[in-house]
């Protein structure tokens, strides 16, 4: 993907948490900037605010949800290799997901002030997803 992309970083660390196959939660999963759960032969998969996941789950985070500015068009090719090799050189790890309309970067919440800056040399825009200030 060689257009600059502008990347929104989400206030709010969120969670990837394993439940058993066909489980379902027993906790507020519809909570955080993004809320999926996926369900495998092998596990049930949640992610959700960090915050929400209860004691003694099975859980990866906290981390930082960067989402890509769109709807981005289906015939578009290469915008997450672009955005998740330069990462991978670096050794961060990620967890990449996708809605209907955009893509999802979920980085440890350690690494996404790197992230930003990696992205940022690459020629993409990344910021807050709301943006504060004082009264105008």
């Amino acid at each position: 993907m060689s257009l600059p992309l502008h990347l929104m970083r989400h206030a709010e660390e969120v969670a990837f948490v394993r439940l058993d196959a066909g489980a379902e939660p027993e906790f507020d999963w519809r909570t955080g900037p993004l809320a999926s759960i996926t369900y495998t032969d092998s596990e049930t998969s949640v992610v959700c605010a960090y915050a929400a996941v209860p004691d003694g789950a099975t859980v990866e985070g906290p981390l930082t949800a960067f989402e890509i500015a769109g709807p981005l068009d289906f015939a578009t090719v290469g915008v997450l290799a672009g955005l998740l090799d330069p990462l991978a050189a670096q050794g961060i790890s990620i967890l990449a997901m996708s809605t209907y309309d955009t893509d999802w970067i979920l980085v440890e919440s350690q690494h996404a002030d790197e992230a930003m800056a990696i992205w940022k040399r690459d020629g993409n825009t990344a910021a807050p997803a709301r943006l504060s200030g004082g009264a105008s």
